[in-house]
């Protein structure tokens, strides 16, 4: 099976990412293009460099596709790839594979350090050496300017694949030595079936959790094949359309907060447990057995890298429950135009006509901007519950 058969919605980049697979290696060290992939010299777009960067807006799929690329390039059964070094690369076990994700708020600067020193090395098995960064944008301007040093001088064979939300998102100097490749976001139809597909979810759960995760394809899985994430969902959209005084909206903010502590834990909770686990065991200590002192300090530091990945899962999620707003404000707003769009939240439609005719255009355009409002101050460290209670005070006033 061809290692892009799992992506979905992607044909014409992944045709820009299997013509490079396929060209001889060799070109990978020549000059990256002049960033767009997608230009009008076809023989340029399809032509190998040592440098991509895969672009698309969450849960378009960009760290699926740059595995699949991975998968391609280190193959030596052509641009398809072959099952084993496809499983290898799936499992992050290959030799000539390095990858640097992150579940903190940033990538430190050790990391990409650590993952330059490994780009010297040459080609083991596949045919390049490939450097995966997801998350791309989480990295401090210093960060990036480490990186350059490897992307403008790369070592023969060495291909660097970088996946951010924007190109904009990097520094002007990382985007003149990369080549980009703009994803776009897929349709509820598309997500539908490979849920369908892929996790064997029935075909009218499958929709609905396409259509309320707007074509995110992790959130749709994850809503498809979790009750309670989907409940916690449904409580987030009841409470934000109930709030009637100032105090509702205080507890509403509150309550909100905690969905997404809630919503983060459900995520990190067990894969928590089960790194302690594996730390002691390759530290030669038996699951509830006493620590040495010698060794404590290597558990406090998982302790750490944990405590941040629950700073990031706690964003991540009243992000998501923003969002989930940002719809239903939009499905609002699409009734009182009556632009006949289709609805998000279609099986709210009667709740939401009622809703509509409460306010105006206005007053729900309003509302949205309060939202992304919220979302910039929480991306700014502002207290979360703070920012909840303005928007949510915010929507209140509208609805006066």
């Amino acid at each position: 099976m061809s290692v892009w058969a799992e992506l979905t919605g992607q044909r014409e980049a992944i045709a820009v990412l299997r013509a490079a697979a396929a060209a001889t290696p060799g070109g990978a060290s020549a000059a990256a293009a002049d960033g767009n992939a997608a230009g009008a010299n076809p023989a340029a777009a399809n032509a190998m460099t040592h440098a991509w960067l895969l672009t698309g807006p969450p849960g378009s799929g960009r760290s699926n596709l740059a595995f699949a690329f991975a998968s391609a390039l280190l193959s030596h059964a052509g641009p398809d790839g072959d099952a084993v070094t496809d499983a290898q690369v799936q499992a992050r076990t290959h030799p000539d594979l390095s990858v640097l994700s992150t579940e903190k708020v940033i990538i430190t600067i050790d990391e990409v350090r650590e993952l330059m020193r490994s780009s010297q090395y040459s080609p083991s098995v596949g045919r390049y050496r490939v450097m995966v960064i997801e998350d791309a944008d989480r990295m401090t301007e210093r960060t990036s300017n480490l990186l350059l040093k490897s992307l403008e001088e790369p070592p023969e064979r060495t291909v660097w694949v970088l996946c951010a939300p924007s190109d904009a998102d990097l520094l002007p100097t990382i985007r003149s030595r990369v080549r980009t490749v703009r994803l776009t976001v897929p349709s509820v139809a598309d997500v539908a079936a490979l849920l369908e597909r892929r996790d064997g979810v029935d075909s009218a759960l499958a929709e609905q959790a396409a259509r309320h995760a707007q074509s995110h394809i992790g959130m749709a899985r994850r809503l498809a094949t979790n009750p309670e994430a989907r409940a916690r969902r449904d409580e987030t959209l009841d409470l934000a359309l109930g709030i009637r005084s100032v105090s509702a909206a205080v507890q509403g903010a509150a309550r909100l907060v905690q969905i997404a502590t809630d919503d983060g834990k459900a995520i990190t909770e067990e894969r928590n447990e089960q790194e302690r686990e594996d730390a002691l065991r390759s530290l030669g200590i038996e699951p509830g057995g006493t620590v040495p002192p010698a060794l404590r300090a290597q558990l406090r530091a998982l302790e750490e890298d944990q405590k941040r990945r629950a700073t990031r899962s706690l964003r991540d999620g009243l992000d998501r429950i923003l969002v989930d707003l940002l719809s239903l404000y939009r499905d609002a707003l699409m009734i009182q135009l009556g632009g006949g769009a289709e609805l998000v939240n279609r099986e709210r439609e009667a709740q939401l006509t009622e809703h509509a005719g409460k306010t105006s255009p206005a007053r729900s355009l309003h509302m949205m901007d309060a939202i992304a409002e919220a979302r910039q101050r929480i991306d700014a460290n502002v207290n979360p519950t703070l920012a909840l209670e303005a928007m949510l005070v915010t929507g209140l006033e509208q609805a006066a």
